[in-house]
Protein backbone atom coordinates (compact mmCIF):
# COMPACT_ATOMS: atom_id res chain seq x y z
CA UNK A 1 0.00 0.00 0.00
CA UNK A 2 1.15 3.63 -0.71
CA UNK A 3 2.92 5.32 2.49
CA UNK A 4 3.95 9.03 3.24
CA UNK A 5 7.37 7.47 1.50
CA UNK A 6 6.62 7.16 -1.90
CA UNK A 7 8.69 9.60 -3.34
CA UNK A 8 11.99 8.49 -1.42
CA UNK A 9 10.97 4.97 -2.09
CA UNK A 10 10.43 5.90 -5.99
CA UNK A 11 14.22 7.32 -6.14
CA UNK A 12 15.97 4.70 -4.06
CA UNK A 13 13.77 1.78 -6.91
CA UNK A 14 15.38 3.85 -9.97
CA UNK A 15 18.86 4.14 -8.25
CA UNK A 16 18.40 0.47 -7.46
CA UNK A 17 17.65 -0.60 -10.92
CA UNK A 18 20.49 1.31 -12.55
CA UNK A 19 22.99 -0.39 -10.20
CA UNK A 20 21.84 -4.04 -10.52
CA UNK A 21 21.81 -3.45 -14.60
CA UNK A 22 24.81 -1.54 -15.20
CA UNK A 23 26.76 -2.86 -12.52
CA UNK A 24 30.39 -2.54 -12.90
CA UNK A 25 30.29 -0.24 -16.28
CA UNK A 26 29.66 2.67 -14.27
CA UNK A 27 33.25 3.04 -12.21
CA UNK A 28 31.52 5.68 -10.04
CA UNK A 29 28.74 6.17 -7.49
CA UNK A 30 24.90 6.13 -9.28
CA UNK A 31 23.47 8.75 -6.78
CA UNK A 32 20.16 10.16 -6.21
CA UNK A 33 21.40 13.84 -5.81
CA UNK A 34 21.58 17.48 -7.76
CA UNK A 35 24.38 18.18 -10.23
CA UNK A 36 25.93 21.09 -7.75
CA UNK A 37 26.65 18.34 -4.86
CA UNK A 38 28.42 15.79 -6.72
CA UNK A 39 31.71 18.43 -5.99
CA UNK A 40 34.81 16.04 -5.90
CA UNK A 41 33.04 12.87 -5.34
CA UNK A 42 33.72 9.86 -7.92
CA UNK A 43 30.14 10.22 -9.47
CA UNK A 44 29.01 8.27 -12.33
CA UNK A 45 25.42 9.22 -12.89
CA UNK A 46 23.13 11.60 -11.00
CA UNK A 47 19.36 11.31 -10.66
CA UNK A 48 17.92 14.17 -9.69
CA UNK A 49 14.35 15.23 -8.72
CA UNK A 50 13.35 18.71 -9.97
CA UNK A 51 9.57 18.81 -10.09
CA UNK A 52 6.29 17.29 -8.82
CA UNK A 53 2.71 17.66 -9.89
CA UNK A 54 -0.24 16.11 -9.51
CA UNK A 55 -1.25 13.25 -11.74
CA UNK A 56 -4.40 15.09 -13.93
CA UNK A 57 -6.23 12.09 -15.15
CA UNK A 58 -6.63 10.46 -11.50
CA UNK A 59 -7.70 13.67 -9.71
CA UNK A 60 -11.08 12.86 -9.57
CA UNK A 61 -10.45 8.80 -8.72
CA UNK A 62 -13.80 7.45 -6.60
CA UNK A 63 -13.54 6.76 -2.86
CA UNK A 64 -12.41 3.68 -1.49
CA UNK A 65 -15.12 1.89 0.65
CA UNK A 66 -12.60 1.04 3.88
CA UNK A 67 -16.32 0.05 6.02
CA UNK A 68 -19.65 0.24 5.46
CA UNK A 69 -20.63 3.25 6.84
CA UNK A 70 -16.92 5.07 6.39
CA UNK A 71 -14.98 5.78 3.00
CA UNK A 72 -11.32 6.74 2.56
CA UNK A 73 -10.52 9.66 0.07
CA UNK A 74 -8.32 8.14 -2.72
CA UNK A 75 -4.85 8.35 -2.82
CA UNK A 76 -2.69 11.68 -3.99
CA UNK A 77 -0.80 11.05 -7.22
CA UNK A 78 1.35 12.57 -8.09
CA UNK A 79 4.37 12.64 -11.71
CA UNK A 80 7.78 12.72 -10.57
CA UNK A 81 10.40 14.57 -13.05
CA UNK A 82 13.51 13.54 -13.17
CA UNK A 83 17.06 14.59 -14.69
CA UNK A 84 19.19 11.78 -15.18
CA UNK A 85 22.89 12.94 -15.74
CA UNK A 86 26.36 11.41 -16.31
CA UNK A 87 30.41 11.77 -15.46
CA UNK A 88 33.41 10.60 -16.73
CA UNK A 89 35.49 9.64 -14.11
CA UNK A 90 37.63 12.14 -13.20
CA UNK A 91 40.88 9.74 -12.94
CA UNK A 92 40.61 9.97 -17.04
CA UNK A 93 43.42 12.88 -17.86
CA UNK A 94 42.32 13.26 -20.99
CA UNK A 95 39.29 15.06 -21.75
CA UNK A 96 38.29 13.68 -24.79
CA UNK A 97 38.12 10.41 -22.95
CA UNK A 98 36.65 11.52 -20.22
CA UNK A 99 33.43 12.63 -22.45
CA UNK A 100 33.11 9.63 -24.37
CA UNK A 101 32.69 7.54 -21.27
CA UNK A 102 29.83 10.10 -20.25
CA UNK A 103 27.90 9.04 -23.02
CA UNK A 104 28.81 5.85 -22.95
CA UNK A 105 27.07 5.88 -19.49
CA UNK A 106 24.06 7.91 -20.42
CA UNK A 107 23.17 5.55 -23.12
CA UNK A 108 23.40 2.81 -21.42
CA UNK A 109 21.55 4.48 -18.07
CA UNK A 110 18.79 5.44 -21.05
CA UNK A 111 18.50 2.01 -22.34
CA UNK A 112 17.94 0.38 -19.14
CA UNK A 113 15.48 2.95 -18.35
CA UNK A 114 13.96 1.84 -21.85
CA UNK A 115 13.98 -1.95 -21.30
CA UNK A 116 12.20 -1.33 -17.85
CA UNK A 117 9.45 0.66 -18.65
CA UNK A 118 7.53 -0.39 -16.00
CA UNK A 119 8.43 -1.05 -13.09
CA UNK A 120 7.04 -3.51 -10.17
CA UNK A 121 7.70 -6.59 -8.26
CA UNK A 122 10.66 -7.62 -6.66
CA UNK A 123 12.07 -4.13 -8.34
CA UNK A 124 10.16 -1.62 -5.59
CA UNK A 125 12.15 -0.62 -3.19
CA UNK A 126 11.15 0.70 0.70
CA UNK A 127 7.50 0.73 1.36
CA UNK A 128 6.56 -0.16 -2.08
CA UNK A 129 8.12 -3.52 -2.42
CA UNK A 130 5.11 -6.13 -1.73
CA UNK A 131 2.48 -4.26 -3.16
CA UNK A 132 0.88 -4.42 -6.33
CA UNK A 133 1.94 -0.83 -7.14
CA UNK A 134 3.36 -0.28 -10.64
CA UNK A 135 5.56 2.58 -11.98
CA UNK A 136 5.88 4.02 -15.64
CA UNK A 137 9.07 5.48 -16.35
CA UNK A 138 9.26 7.34 -20.06
CA UNK A 139 11.42 9.44 -21.92
CA UNK A 140 10.20 13.03 -20.95
CA UNK A 141 10.88 14.99 -23.86
CA UNK A 142 11.84 19.23 -22.81
CA UNK A 143 13.56 22.14 -25.30
CA UNK A 144 17.08 22.98 -24.43
CA UNK A 145 15.59 26.17 -23.12
CA UNK A 146 13.96 24.21 -20.49
CA UNK A 147 16.82 22.15 -19.65
CA UNK A 148 19.31 25.23 -19.65
CA UNK A 149 16.97 26.70 -17.03
CA UNK A 150 17.24 23.56 -14.59
CA UNK A 151 20.93 24.26 -15.03
CA UNK A 152 20.48 27.66 -14.08
CA UNK A 153 20.06 26.68 -10.75
CA UNK A 154 23.39 25.15 -10.38
CA UNK A 155 25.24 28.16 -10.15
CA UNK A 156 29.16 27.66 -10.84
CA UNK A 157 28.36 24.22 -12.12
CA UNK A 158 29.63 23.18 -15.57
CA UNK A 159 26.82 22.12 -17.71
CA UNK A 160 26.38 18.61 -18.62
CA UNK A 161 24.16 17.08 -21.24
CA UNK A 162 21.36 15.47 -19.22
CA UNK A 163 17.73 13.53 -20.22
CA UNK A 164 14.42 14.04 -18.28
CA UNK A 165 12.23 11.27 -17.18
CA UNK A 166 8.45 10.95 -15.90
CA UNK A 167 7.91 8.53 -13.10
CA UNK A 168 4.02 7.91 -12.67
CA UNK A 169 1.60 7.32 -10.80
CA UNK A 170 3.21 7.77 -7.71
CA UNK A 171 0.78 7.42 -4.67
CA UNK A 172 0.47 9.04 -1.45
CA UNK A 173 -2.20 7.26 1.06
CA UNK A 174 -4.72 9.50 2.31
CA UNK A 175 -5.00 9.03 5.80
CA UNK A 176 -8.31 10.95 5.94
CA UNK A 177 -11.41 9.12 6.72
CA UNK A 178 -15.51 9.92 5.96
CA UNK A 179 -18.50 9.03 7.52
CA UNK A 180 -22.08 8.16 5.75
CA UNK A 181 -25.17 6.89 6.56
CA UNK A 182 -26.26 3.38 5.35
CA UNK A 183 -28.97 3.09 3.44
CA UNK A 184 -31.99 1.51 5.48
CA UNK A 185 -34.99 1.39 2.95
CA UNK A 186 -35.49 3.27 0.06
CA UNK A 187 -38.81 4.22 -1.85
CA UNK A 188 -39.37 4.62 -5.88
CA UNK A 189 -41.47 7.85 -6.90
CA UNK A 190 -41.80 8.58 -10.76
CA UNK A 191 -39.91 6.47 -11.58
CA UNK A 192 -36.54 7.16 -9.73
CA UNK A 193 -35.39 5.32 -6.29
CA UNK A 194 -34.92 7.87 -3.45
CA UNK A 195 -32.66 6.72 -0.04
CA UNK A 196 -34.79 7.21 3.13
CA UNK A 197 -32.14 7.68 5.98
CA UNK A 198 -34.49 9.26 8.55
CA UNK A 199 -36.58 5.86 9.88
CA UNK A 200 -36.41 5.48 13.47
CA UNK A 201 -36.07 9.10 13.96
Amino acid sequence: MPSDSSIADVGETIISLLRSEMGESAPGQIALMSPIDVGDQEISITVFLYSIVETPSLRNEPPVNSKVSESQIPPLSLDLYYMLTCYGSERISDLSQRTLQARELLGQAMRVLYDFGIIGGSLLQGDLAGTDEELRITLNTITVEDITRIWSVFPDTPFRPSVSYLVTPVRLASKRITSHQRVISKQIEQGRMIPNRNIGK
